[in-house]
Order: C-alpha cells, then sequence, then structure tokens
C-alpha cells in the first residue's frame, strides 16, 4: 500500500529524511515501498511514526528543531555558487554574521531584505534572518559566527572545488596501471601474504620495466586484531586505519638494531609462516598473523633513536584521539574478542570510565597498536615515494570500501553516526535476483550534518594519505544506499538518500589538497544523472568491458566510452579474462548451486557475449580471424579494445598478466570458495612468486599492448 493512503504524515516524514518511497526495478517496474518498512527506517533516525499522531508530532519536533538552533550545523557549497544562509535568534535581538576562514581571515556577511515571519518555540518568539556570505569564499573549512549580546554560536562552512580532473602529474596525458589483490602478490622475501615491500617491488618493475602510470591495490583497511580475521578486504572493522598484516618487519628501521639472536628469532617466525602459505595452499591470514604479531613485538621492544621518537610522537599528536581509541580497542579486542557487542556492557563505549582504567592499565599494548599504525603508514609513504622515483605519474591507487563491519572498531568508536538495526546491500537485479545484504551498518546522513562530516572527512584524508589516488567502491552510495531492516531480507528495503553535494563535495576538496586521482566505481543500477552529476565534478567512473554495451545490448562502440573513467577488461568480482573466456565462471557458479538456469544454457549465454565480442574486435583490426580460438590472442586483443576508447586511465589486472584463470571472489558465496584467500596463480593455478612475474613473457605482452607498442593484425575497420 502507498504510504500517502496509510497517512500523509509518514511521507512527510519519509521526504525529509530521503527515504525513498517508491522505486524502479532492474526490469524498470515500479515499485512502491511499504509503509512498514519506512516505519522501520525511521526508527533508526530515532522517529516514531507508527500512528498518524506520532508522525504528527515528530513533524512538530522537526520544525522546532530546525528555529531552536541559531545557525545551521554544517553547510556545504561549491565555489563561486555564493551561500545565503538562514540564522534564528529570539526576536527583536541585535545580530552580527560573520565567517572565519580556514586562514583565520574574518569576513563580514550581510543580511538581506527578507525576513520569515517570527515563530513561537518552547514558549518565547524566535526570529528569522537571511544573510549573504558572498560568493568568493576560498575552498576549505570554515564557519560561521552568530553573535548577539548574549554570545557566540558557531557553524560549519564547507566549500567545495567545482571540478578536480586529473593530478596535475598527469599533465592531462593517459595512464595505464597494474590493478591487484596484494594479498595475493608474495614474494621470497614475504611472510606467505603480500605486504607493502612487496608493493614497493612491484612499483618498481611496473614502472621501470613496463611503464605503468599507476598501481591499483585493495583496500588496506583494518581488519580484526586477532583470529579469526575476516578475509574479505571489503568488510573491515576501520576505513580510517591501516591493516598492519602489510608491515614487512623486516624493513622497519629499528630492525637494524636488533641483537643477533631476536633477527634469528623473526627468520624464524617468517619461515614458519610461509611454511603455513605453502602447506595451505591459500592465503592463511589466521595462521600468518600471529607469527607475525610476535615478530613485530619483538621490534617494538627494542626501542627507536631520538629522531625517530620524535616523529612517532607527531605522528600521534596529529592522529588524536582517534588513533588512541582504535588501539585501544584493538587491545580490548585481544582481551575480550573480536566483537565489541559480546564485550562487558561497561566497556562498549569508548568514553566510559571503565575503557579509560582499562587503557591505562595496558597502557603498554596500546602503545604498540598505536605504533604498529605508525609503521604501516610509513611503509606505504615510502612505496608511494617509490613510485615518484620511478617516475609514475599516479604510483598507488588504494580502494576505498563501501562500508564496515557490524561490530568493529568504527561502530565501537562512534555508535551514534551507524543507524541502528539497519544493513546496507542492493535490491534484487540481474545478478543477485535475491537482492544483497552487505550485513554494513550505514552512516546516518542526520549525524553526520550534525558533525559537520567529521568522520567522512577523516576517513577520507586518511584514505588519501601516501597515495596517488583512491578507487571508491560502490561510489553511487554518497548518492543513495539501501537500507535493509534487520531480519527482513534485502527484497524488504529501501533507498535513503545521502547528501552527496557534502560527500562528493568533501572527496573532491580532499582530492583537490592531495592532488590525487578519484575513480568511482559506479557499476550496478545507477541513476542516469549520477553519472552525468560525477563527470562534472571531476570524478572518473569505472567501466568494465564485459558490462560495456549499446541500447541494442551489443559491444559499445570504442568511441562512445568515456573520457572521465577507468576502463578495464574485468575487474575483481569476476574471473581474470582467460577464465572468463572459458566459462570458468559458469562452471563456478554451477558448481556451488548459484545458477538460476541450466548449465548449459548459461554457457551459450556466455558463448552468446563473447562471440559478439569476438566480431567487433575482429572488425577493428585488433585480432585476426583466425586467433580467435587463441584466447591469449583475445586478451591481448580485448586490451588492444580500450586503447581505442577516449579514457584516460587504463587498468589491466595482474592476474591478467600472468595467466591466471581463478576468481579473487565470487559474489554470493562465503566459505564455499575461497574469497580473497587466493594466491596469485599462473593458468595452472600454481602459486608464482612476484620474481616469477617479473621474469615472464606475458607480462611484457600485455605491457606492449597498454603502452601501444605491440604489432596489431593489419586494420579492416572502416566506422
Amino acid at each position: 500500500m502507498p504510504v500517502t493512503d496509510v497517512f500523509p504524515g509518514l511521507a512527510q516524514l519519509a521526504d525529509r529524511f530521503g527515504i525513498a518511497q517508491e522505486f524502479w526495478d532492474w526490469k524498470g517496474r515500479h515499485v512502491s515501498i511499504p509503509a512498514a518498512t519506512i516505519i522501520d527506517v525511521l526508527r533508526a533516525f530515532d522517529v516514531e511514526a507508527s500512528t498518524p499522531e506520532l508522525a504528527d508530532l515528530a513533524l512538530g519536533e522537526l520544525d522546532d528543531r530546525r528555529w531552536r538552533r541559531t545557525l545551521p550545523a554544517c553547510t556545504v557549497v561549491e565555489e563561486g555558487s555564493g551561500v545565503h544562509i538562514d540564522v534564528h535568534v529570539p526576536a527583536g535581538t541585535p545580530l552580527r554574521v560573520d565567517v572565519l576562514l580556514e586562514s583565520g581571515e574574518t569576513r563580514p556577511a550581510w543580511q538581506t531584505e527578507n525576513h520569515a515571519p517570527d515563530r513561537r518555540v518552547d514558549g518565547r518568539m524566535v526570529g528569522e534572518a537571511t544573510f549573504w556570505l558572498g560568493a568568493d569564499l576560498p575552498t576549505g573549512y570554515h564557519l560561521i559566527r552568530a553573535t548577539t549580546t548574549k554570545g557566540t554560536q558557531q557553524g560549519s562552512l564547507i566549500v567545495t572545488p567545482s571540478f578536480v580532473g586529473f593530478p596535475p602529474a598527469m599533465r592531462d596525458q593517459r595512464v595505464w596501471g597494474f590493478g591487484t589483490q596484494l594479498y595475493s602478490v608474495t614474494s621470497r622475501e614475504s611472510w606467505g601474504i603480500g605486504d607493502l615491500g612487496d608493493l614497493s617491488d612491484l612499483i618498481i618493475w611496473s614502472g621501470t620495466r613496463q611503464f605503468a602510470g599507476y598501481v591499483l591495490i585493495n583496500p588496506l583497511h583494518a581488519a580484526e586484531p586477532v583470529p579469526p580475521l575476516e578475509p574479505s578486504p571489503y568488510l573491515p572493522a576501520s576505513r580510517r586505519f591501516v591493516n598492519p598484516l602489510y608491515i614487512r618487519p623486516e624493513a622497519i628501521a629499528e630492525f637494524a638494531s636488533l641483537r643477533k639472536a631476536e633477527r634469528r628469532e623473526i627468520r624464524g617466525l617468517r619461515k614458519r609462516a610461509r611454511s603455513v602459505a605453502e602447506a595451505s595452499g591459500i592465503i592463511d591470514r589466521n595462521s600468518i598473523w600471529p607469527l607475525k604479531l610476535e615478530a613485530l613485538r619483538i621490534v617494538f621492544r627494542t626501542g627507536m633513536r631520538e629522531a625517530r621518537r620524535i616523529a612517532y610522537d607527531d605522528f600521534r599528536r596529529r592522529e588524536g584521539a582517534g588513533l588512541r581509541n582504535f588501539a585501544v580497542w584493538c587491545v580490548l579486542c585481544q582481551e575480550h574478542g573480536r566483537h565489541w557487542d559480546e564485550w562487558p556492557a561497561e566497556l562498549r563505549r569508548p568514553s566510559s570510565p571503565e575503557v579509560a582504567r582499562f587503557a591505562d592499565d595496558h597502557a603498554e599494548d596500546v602503545d604498540f597498536f598505536e605504533w604498529l599504525q605508525w609503521i604501516a603508514q610509513s611503509q606505504v609513504a615510502e612505496a608511494q615515494a617509490t613510485s615518484s622515483q620511478v617516475g609514475m605519474p599516479v604510483g598507488i591507487v588504494s580502494d576505498l570500501a563501501v562500508g564496515v563491519h557490524k561490530f568493529g572498531a568504527e561502530t565501537w568508536m562512534m555508535p551514534d553516526v551507524f543507524a541502528h538495526g539497519m544493513s546496507v546491500g542492493a535490491p534484487p537485479d540481474q545478478y543477485n535476483q535475491a537482492g544483497q545484504d552487505w550485513v554494513q551498518p550505514p552512516w546516518r546522513p542526520d549525524k553526520l550534518e550534525e558533525l559537520a562530516y567529521a568522520p567522512f572527512r577523516a576517513m577520507v584524508s586518511a584514505a588519501l594519505r601516501g597515495v596517488g589516488g583512491v578507487r571508491v567502491d560502490h561510489i553511487i552510495g554518497l548518492f543513495r544506499l539501501w537500507w535493509v531492516p534487520e531480519g527482513g531480507g534485502p527484497t524488504v528495503g529501501t533507498y535513503v538518500r545521502n547528501n552527496h553535494e557534502a560527500m562528493v563535495g568533501i572527496l573532491a576538496l580532499e582530492a583537490q589538497r592531495a592532488e590525487a586521482l578519484i575513480v568511482g566505481e559506479d557499476l550496478g543500477t545507477v541513476e542516469p544523472w549520477v553519472r552525468d552529476y560525477l563527470a562534472r565534478r571531476g570524478i572518473l567512473g569505472t567501466s568494465v568491458l564485459w558490462f560495456e554495451s549499446d541500447e541494442h545490448g551489443q559491444p559499445l562502440a570504442a568511441d562512445r566510452w568515456r573520457e572521465y573513467c577507468m576502463a578495464s577488461v574485468t575487474t575483481h568480482d569476476l574471473p581474470p579474462t582467460l577464465g572468463y573466456l572459458a566459462g570458468d565462471h559458469v562452471r563456478l557458479r554451477e558448481s556451488l548451486g548459484l545458477l538460476t538456469e541450466p548449465l548449459e544454457a548459461e554457457l551459450e549465454h556466455a558463448r552468446r557475449e563473447q562471440a559478439e565480442w569476438l566480431g567487433t574486435l575482429v572488425d577493428y583490426g585488433l585480432l585476426d580471424e583466425a586467433k580467435t580460438d587463441d584466447q591469449v590472442e583475445v586478451l591481448l586483443a580485448l586490451h588492444r579494445y580500450l586503447l581505442r576508447t577516449p579514457s584516460k586511465v587504463l587498468l589491466a589486472n595482474l592476474t591478467d598478466a600472468v595467466g591466471e584463470r581463478r576468481a579473487q571472489n565470487q559474489p554470493g558465496t562465503i566459505d564455499e570458495y575461497p574469497n580473497w584467500r587466493v594466491p596469485l596463480g599462473d593458468g595452472d593455478g600454481e602459486r608464482i612468486q612476484l620474481e616469477d612475474v617479473f621474469r615472464a613473457d606475458l607480462p611484457r605482452r600485455l605491457a606492449a599492448v597498454m603502452n601501444g607498442f605491440d604489432e596489431q593484425p593489419e586494420s579492416r575497420w572502416e566506422g
């Protein structure tokens, strides 16, 4: 039943909080959201609206709340657009409004002629005046101050750049890079899992031998500090901090100061970790991490020279309470388990006296976990510095996950910012006809605004620290997210809108300051205007060849691809290209019981799709017709096609470069498939080391294609 048929107040509340009352599904069908779903979502905003009377009371309270506030909590605008704000003070009160710029400069605001009628709120008359702040405010994080005889009130003003574009180092030229899941890329020097030392080595090879301009990696976000560790880098405990599992212990400066016995002990731990990894056949985080953690404690206890101590102390000062709270959470996990909902009640909020006493009693352990963050972030920065030294215009492009674990560090540190009883997911579509529930709590848009988006700003700033760019997973979540009430399943969810002007604007501002590349993963069901908006703001989209089709369902002509996008043949949620061409993904889904059609029908559909692309490659002169059965030649031709597009950022996956066929992730599964635990392998699925990649022939051939150096078949394309 439509919400308006239940009672009008419920529909008005849904509009106030950006809760969708209807949407169009993947088949173009109009779907009305049940009133019960909207009532559940409103409860996550601390609004009770289960009856007409309660809904009307909630609407009245919302109106009064706006008039009680002297200034808006946060105003976000694009540069050059001009700013008007409404100020509320007791009727007849003299008032002055100023803007305090981030630089320290103060600018006056001017009252306009518009006056709203006074309103009685909490027994007194309140007046409203509109002020003009100007149209020439610089980008940055500023303050608005309203001064009366009673004192001064402040609100936040964020002025964001209208356009980001490419970082200066790109000089507006096309770049290409390798994409990889870092944990899967091991070397003879690592501990059975790819680390930041391996990343530096990969960068050196990619930049000097293959002439790549960047390396795209999976999210490095922090996971739980104790096993069992969440294998998915897209379900982290915190997006602000780095997973210390990626640290290379031997690359820490203090390692050189260890005694021979200590270095021998660490070498023994590393040998055990590598043996475990080789025996398991997977990336065995649960076995490797305790061994590496023991080695890191040995290095930590050796101390550091004075200048290093000064640098570490400065890092702690800059990171502030957030770092300390995260470190305390890590120690609490060691004492009480991975999920804070299972801890004693008095430890479930970081502000409790019991947590403060716990931190004091475990000061050395807290210090250790703070130190781990310093080391991890330092090694990320060192890898990025290496990319500059080898001439990469971008360097590291890290991934930013869409959400966090329900009972991880962020929900413990900032419980009020998350919507309780809700989970993020996706409605049914052609790939997941039952819908998806990602078991990740969404941020509350109203709380973010009250906090001037400080949690979001801190997360984005941290994601851009020490790297050359960020790929934002599911960037359409900055516009709207599918909220799923707990226990209801994804089919009974609804979309809730975020303030995209604010969130995309802050993303643009932080990218401008970091001179970084921003790529948004905008695959799936996307409102048409969203891609246009991102392009206007200079934020790249994502184009995956297998998904690019025209209005007739045919392969999209190369000249119709977007310029502002990261273009690739495949993605981490699909098998590598050789596996895709062989239909491995269809057979895998059949073996896992995920197919909705018979195996042969699905294989035939895959063959038809590939035949269309093979014909296109032949027509473009990128593939010899006699070699359409040669999967390696097809792989190279598919990447040649990317060069025919206007896309400025091209991506080749390292799995394609080595002939790997196994997928890193099979959507729709958890433990049925070793998601996010598949080590980099060759065409036979045999684990290969990074040093083997350096000497292999296929990576060189693929890089030649991406650089436009390889010899192509004679073109017969006349389009």
